[in-house]
């Protein structure tokens, strides 16, 4: 691939107006987009306002300037979702001295180039294999071109009102088709561009013959990374249409459905249409509503991918599409059908081979990524009712005490390393224990699993902070050898790294609350894990606990524990290490006694106002979000 120009390329004329001094009308438009399906309609429906604007202030925008302009526009803004990926940024502007109308649609993907110049010869700096979305841009626009500039990219185009729409054949193609007597003026062209008609079959077997593996390569990338099977979806309707077929349907299945269990009026379910895309908007809903009449039915072989044929939906399409060819795809993934792809286009009797083999390849591709996608809201599922399942429905209320927690896990994916808890003991007093244990997903659950419930166990039965604190170290190390055990005895083969059980580890703040008249009496023990601190309600900040061993390291270790009150006014913190360890470039939040600092500024706030505080001074603390597990429990005597 050779260099992407670091200035300027432009299009079939010269100019640009990004960098021209040219008169703005008023109310130019400007949107930032975000990358996802609904940008090119969002961005037509904003040019659309524009249009209505411009006009209210007795500005002349003829109708088909304006048509055109959305047609640039969505391809434009298009291209940004489909190939870089990035959000758009889009700026349509009204020239109030010529009546010229200037799009410019900016991606943050430079590296990428433009996929289709419409030119003889190919860029330099590659071969256009993607597409007709710029030879559309080129056949409509007067001028257009592209402007590289440090993290982004914009292609612009230049339209203006007249007979000659510029680009290839405009003038000739608008004559025939007024001595057709069709009316359809500088649109047969735009047709041509956007459905290749059959003097453009050679041109199609030319994309296809160098342009297929790049197409599959990108598609596969931009399907593999959704974790949405729905998305998967909408991004296959962008991915086949305009380029291999005028409309493109995908239904998906759940497991009943997947085993042959389709509706037929007894109850059972059916497939579900999530997805209907069309080059022309004006025909989705309606092609939505025929389809739905009539879902695809699972051949015998419910493995067999396709293609098969699928009835055309002629009167949904209008007229002009009255006859046309259409084929279902199966979509498998592991041996399993997840839901079928219908592509449809007009005017043929059947597709070429070449296009039937490419969305053959492309629809396994969408089938992985459907199935990626369900993995994952499976995984995400068992991860969430797992960690609901290792942490307390709810903190128990204490007399003479208010409480607020805050509880942000850095992986929504898995189980989180850090825990909490509040409950009642017995005999007047409650225990609180905020913990972190080594590492994250299932060896932490395991970890968390065991020490919760055993924490609440020696409580009840009595035991005091420290014993508790000596009965679960040793229950962890004894855990941990048993794990070992097992996994010596039931190793076969060479060592893999990884496999063995991993060292359970915890660092734990525990402690026990007494409530009597005028206060509360607190005990505690810190387990190698951060100091609590204590806010006076004279404004004091001091640290209440002393530094010990971490849980599950050393055998037969003695934890001791500190007594102190807490009066009306005062606050305990119990924080875990993704506060104090905050990270901003070399600084770690806790830095110089940071916390200490922050918690001093928060005197006079009641406990949630103080919990809030800490955490947005976490969250503000560096420029990226946190990459650990955050919590941290306030208790503040009434």
């Amino acid at each position: 691939m050779g260099a992407i120009p670091t200035q300027r390329e432009t299009g079939s004329r010269a100019g640009d107006p990004a960098a021209r001094q040219c008169a703005g009308g008023p109310g130019d438009v400007y949107a930032a987009l975000p990358g996802s399906p609904l940008a090119p309609g969002s961005a037509r429906a904003l040019v659309r306002a524009g249009f209505t604007k411009w006009r209210e202030l007795g500005l002349s925008v003829p109708e088909r300037l304006a048509d055109e302009v959305l047609v640039v526009v969505s391809e434009l803004v298009t291209n940004v979702v489909v190939h870089a990926g990035t959000h758009a940024e889009l700026t349509c502007r009204l020239e109030a001295e010529t009546g010229a109308c200037v799009v410019e649609v900016t991606d943050h993907h430079p590296s990428r180039a433009p996929r289709d110049h419409g030119h003889a010869q190919e860029p330099a700096y590659g071969p256009a294999e993607y597409g007709r979305g710029l030879r559309l841009v080129a056949a409509l626009a007067e001028e257009w071109g592209i402007t590289y500039r440090s993290g982004a990219k914009t292609v612009w185009a230049r339209l203006i009102a007249g007979d000659d729409t510029g680009g290839e054949g405009g003038e000739g193609q608008e004559k025939d088709a007024e001595a057709a007597g069709q009316g359809a003026g500088p649109w047969l062209g735009v047709a041509e561009v956007m459905a290749p008609g059959p003097q453009r079959a050679e041109r199609d077997r030319e994309w296809l013959g160098r342009g297929a593996l790049s197409f599959l390569a990108e598609a596969s990338d931009l399907l593999a990374g959704q974790l949405d099977e729905d998305l998967v979806a909408a991004l296959t309707g962008q991915l086949v249409v305009p380029r291999l077929a005028d409309w493109c349907a995908v239904w998906l299945e759940d497991e009943s459905t997947a085993r042959g269990l389709w509706s037929d009026g007894t109850g059972a379910p059916g497939p579900r249409l999530a997805r209907v895309w069309h080059g022309s908007e004006s025909h989705i809903e309606e092609l939505r509503r025929a389809l739905e009449k009539d879902p695809p039915r699972p051949a015998d072989d419910l493995l067999n991918s396709g293609p098969v044929p699928y009835p055309w939906p002629g009167e949904a399409l209008g007229p002009r599409a009255a006859d046309g060819s259409a084929l279902a795809y199966r979509l498998i993934a592991g041996g399993r059908p997840l839901g079928t792809l219908v592509i449809g286009r007009a005017g043929l009797l059947r597709f070429p081979d070449e296009i039937t083999g490419l969305v053959e390849d492309l629809s396994r591709r969408v089938a992985l990524g459907i199935g990626a996608a369900r993995q994952y809201a499976r995984q995400a599922t068992i991860s969430a009712v797992l960690q609901r399942g290792l942490l307390p429905g709810a903190v128990a209320e204490i007399p003479g005490m208010r409480s607020a927690l805050v509880y942000e896990p850095c992986d929504q994916g898995g189980p989180s390393g850090d825990f909490y808890d509040v409950f009642p003991a017995g005999d007047g007093r409650w225990c609180f224990a905020v913990g972190d244990v080594q590492g994250k997903g299932p060896e932490a659950a395991v970890v968390i699993g065991l020490a919760r419930p055993w924490l609440r166990l020696l409580a009840r039965e009595g035991y005091g902070v420290a014993d508790v604190l000596d009965r679960l170290n040793q229950l962890l190390l004894d855990d941990a050898t048993e794990a070992a055990d097992a996994a010596a005895r039931a190793l076969v083969g060479p060592v893999v790294p990884g496999d063995a059980p991993q060292t359970r580890f915890l660092s734990l703040l525990y402690g026990e609350l007494a409530p009597f008249e005028g206060g509360v009496r607190c005990t505690l023990a810190c387990a190698g894990h951060p100091l609590p601190l204590v806010l006076a309600h004279d404004g004091d900040v001091r640290t209440v606990a002393r530094p010990q061993t971490l849980l599950g390291v050393i055998e037969d270790e003695t934890y001791v524990c500190e007594s102190f009150e807490l009066v009306p006014g005062d606050t305990l913190l119990c924080v875990t290490d993704g506060v104090t360890e905050r990270r901003s470039g070399s600084r770690q939040f806790d830095d110089g006694d940071g916390l200490a600092a922050a918690l001093a500024a928060c005197a006079g706030l009641d406990a949630d106002l103080i919990a809030d505080r800490i955490r947005r001074l976490v969250h503000e603390f560096g420029e990226r979000p946190p990459e650990d597990d955050l919590a941290l429990l306030v208790l503040q005597a009434q």
